[in-house]
């Protein structure tokens, strides 16, 4: 035995026989489990327990939806850590690996030490270690060097963080182990991220035929992974929550809000969060707490089933062109308008020439119109134009409806499988609205099939053959994403073959052309409708911030209130009549500076964290500091590097 292993081995029996000075002290408290709970001696080599390959094969299954979740997250730790000689492990609920990212130098060198598939890592097995302690603890833990019970682990450091299910229960354990000399807090801080964002990952996966409602006291933490997570069934009845949800309601256990309706917790129902989510383009609203009051900002999905069923009587009826429907031309893109003119030419000229058009402008200013046209006129016409929104999908379900999918490919997939969107616009047209909203993980494998012309369905592995005109839109600035990292580049270059600016309404010299073209599409067959002199007038100069979409709108309203064949301007909205936009809300304040937009992907990471810790302490710098052992002017001086303020008018301190 070495000096190395003597001295730790006295170490142990020191504390052990002493007790813990701290009652927080979690490596005490494990070492004292090791011994007089576990018989453990931290002196011997006591090799990892492997388990058989068939039982490894059966935890992995019992758990797919977490590995399927974590397998991209991992992946991101890693990439994120940059260091070669870490390791990034996952753990079912016993402590048995099921997964590991690394260098694959380091992944066969550390296999020896029993950091491999199939080891059981538990605090009975292995001692106190990241993965074991993290699983008695129920929390993060980091465990350094001569922190490890058992002597022959004492060179690594390992960081843990639990991942629960959707009811509360402890899934799984995700591990950073390495014989670097990694920052522990740093390594904590994106580990204990990426557990959440698995969580959530989790749980809108396993509750994708459930009503989603994602919610925070903050518009701008929607989408993140600090936003609470409530699944509903169809009855209205609470089935799943995230951490979040749980914190920022209040309760400290999903016991305390399983089986409650949303009414209980919220003043809406279900259909009129889904209808106001669905109004405003699944951007946040306000709703309260039903029991103390406080504002949370929200946004609520229907069931993918929903939605599939949707999709499927929407494609159905669109394959037979109802009567009086409108036609695609270019001719009834542009009235004399110059920047449309030349936009119109510059898409006349790449037509059939196998060029990805970008199509951008403000949101109803008629980028979908736009693309009709564009494959109306094209050789493709007789093929399908499919149209994808990358920003009114689910994050969980684009990618199935681009790629598809075989039989048996996730839990809750069809028998017979289906066909992606990008398969079905095969010989044709695919349109990918809000291009700008497609997640970054799903960049990269469009990219791979514009490149190579192929696509692999989920739980496939042949490749199918695809010959597809691409159209992408967006009302984002791709470019200033791209600089942010928020968007590939490669992608942004793809798509932007041709890139074609659509003006908004209130900029363009025709729209007295357009206002009557219009007119006469909503009209239809119902007979000739003319507007009186005053009522083109207010028409011309109202700002149209919804653009084009917006006045189909107003005049279709308009049509059904105007007294026989003249709409008058009493046949318009107030703020039509008004001359100006409608009344704005009061903007909520700015809580995050300039400066984020310039942040890099590991001070994002540090920025989200810290938010996440002032949250759980309500913006108390005091007590965050406490916690932290640090001062409060350090706090406030990350606070101001990163661009946080406070969300609350008055002082951060309550």
């Amino acid at each position: 035995m070495s000096n190395l292993v003597q001295e730790h081995v006295r170490l142990v029996h020191s504390v052990v026989s002493q007790g813990p000075r701290e009652p927080q002290n979690v490596v005490a408290r494990s070492w004292i489990r090791c011994v007089h709970e576990f018989g453990l001696d931290p002196g011997h080599e006591i090799e990892p327990y492997q388990v058989g390959h068939q039982e490894l094969q059966e935890r992995a299954e019992r758990v797919s939806e977490v590995l399927a979740s974590a397998k991209l997250e991992m992946t991101n730790l890693y990439q994120q850590l940059a260091d070669s000689q870490t390791l990034v492990l996952l753990t079912d609920a016993e402590g048995v690996v099921l997964n590991v990212v690394g260098d694959p130098h380091f992944v066969k060198d550390a296999a020896r030490d029993g950091l491999r598939d199939g080891t059981m890592w538990s605090e009975q097995k292995q001692g106190t270690n990241g993965m074991g302690t993290c699983l008695m603890e129920k929390c993060p833990v980091v465990i350094h060097r001569d922190q490890h019970f058992l002597a022959r682990n004492i060179d690594l450091t390992c960081t843990a963080a639990p991942i629960f299910d959707s009811q509360g229960q402890l899934a799984a354990v995700l591990d950073v182990s390495s014989r670097s000399q990694l920052l522990q807090q740093h390594s904590m801080v994106l580990v204990g991220m990426s557990a959440q964002m698995i969580e959530n990952r989790t749980l809108l996966a396993h509750h994708r035929d459930d009503y989603i409602i994602r919610f925070h006291s903050r518009p701008e933490f929607l989408y993140t992974l600090n936003e609470g997570v409530l699944a509903l069934s169809g009855e209205g009845k609470v089935v799943a929550a995230n951490r979040n949800a749980l914190f920022q309601l209040g309760f400290r256990s999903f016991d305390q809000v399983f089986g409650g309706t949303i009414d209980s917790l919220f003043n809406a129902t279900i259909a009129d969060l889904v209808s106001r989510s669905s109004s405003a383009s699944f951007h946040p609203v306000p709703i309260y707490d039903a029991r103390q009051g406080g504002r949370f900002y929200a946004v609520a999905q229907q069931p993918e089933r929903l939605l599939r069923q949707f999709q499927a009587v929407r494609e159905r009826r669109l394959t037979v062109k109802p009567e009086g429907a409108p036609e695609y031309r270019f001719s009834n893109l542009e009235f004399g308008d110059p920047s449309m003119a030349h936009n119109v030419r510059c898409a006349a000229r790449v037509l059939n020439r196998d060029i990805p058009i970008l199509l951008c402008g403000e949101t109803g200013s008629g980028k979908d119109v736009f693309a009709k046209a564009i494959h109306a006129a094209s050789n493709r016409a007789s093929g399908a134009f499919v149209a994808v929104n990358c920003a009114s999908l689910p994050e969980t379900l684009i990618e199935s409806e681009l790629f598809g999918y075989k039989s048996g490919a996730f839990t809750g997939a069809s028998r017979e499988g289906r066909r992606g969107k990008i398969c079905q616009a095969n010989g044709g047209t695919l349109f990918l609205d809000e291009i700008g909203d497609m997640p970054l993980a799903l960049q990269a494998r469009l990219l791979r099939v514009l490149e190579e012309r192929e696509v692999v369905p989920l739980g496939g592995e042949a490749p199918v053959r695809v010959d597809i005109q691409l159209i992408s839109a967006t009302h984002r600035n791709l470019q200033e994403m791209v600089k942010r990292g928020e968007f590939r580049e490669d992608l942004f270059y793809r798509l932007q073959g041709i890139r074609l600016a659509l003006p908004p309404l209130r900029d363009r010299s025709d729209k007295r052309q357009i206002i009557q073209h219009a007119l006469a599409e909503e009209a239809g067959a119902g007979g000739s409708v003319t507007i009186d002199a005053r009522a083109v007038a207010m028409l011309e100069q109202y700002p149209w911030p919804g653009n084009i979409r917006q006045l189909r709108n107003v005049l279709r309203t308009a049509l059904a209130l105007c007294d026989g064949n003249v709409i008058t301007v009493r046949d318009l909205p107030e703020e039509v009549q008004r001359g100006g936009e409608p009344a704005r809300a009061v903007a909520e304040p700015a809580s995050v500076d300039s400066v984020e937009g310039s942040l890099n992907s590991l001070e994002s990471a540090e920025r989200d964290a810290l938010v996440q810790e002032l949250e759980r302490h309500r913006w108390n710098i005091s007590s965050l500091a406490q916690q932290l052992k640090t001062s409060r002017n350090t706090i406030y001086r990350k606070m101001k590097r990163l661009g946080i303020r406070s969300a609350h008018a008055g002082p951060l301190e309550a």
